[in-house]
């Protein structure tokens, strides 16, 4: 794994994003990679590392089936960046987790993408990722 990324899943996307492109700028000098307001979807980087994504709860709720609402809700997701899907679901699997959808190439996403999603012992939802 080479990346361990905080993934916000936010309802309100546009307060959201300008919140954080806000803050960013002002403490940290640093502008959004990528904002794709149709797909809910932002990301900044610093040191040319990712260190920050918003991603549009909806999105996630109907990708791993959650109907849960309110609270209930996930308002977070970690995501790891793995060398093999497949293998690190696997791992994880052996350690507790609990998987929510298996892995699948996401070429709608981005080129090369494949992804899982499983929640930890807790409940905490996880992705992994490899491109």
């Amino acid at each position: 794994m080479d990346v361990l990324v905080p993934r916000l899943l936010v309802d309100d996307f546009p307060t959201t994003v300008a919140f954080y492109e806000g803050v960013l700028r002002d403490l940290l000098g640093v502008e959004p990679v990528k904002v794709l307001p149709d797909h809910r979807y932002a990301h900044w980087d610093i040191s040319g590392q990712s260190a920050l994504v918003l991603y549009g709860r909806e999105n996630i709720a109907q990708l791993t089936g959650s109907t849960a609402t309110g609270p209930a809700a996930d308002t977070t997701m970690l995501v790891m960046k793995v060398d093999d899907v497949d293998d690190a679901a696997g791992c994880l699997v052996r350690h507790g987790a609990v998987p929510v959808a298996p892995p699948q190439d996401r070429p709608e996403w981005a080129p090369g993408l494949r992804t899982a999603h499983l929640r930890d012992p807790e409940g905490r939802l996880i992705e992994l990722q490899s491109y």
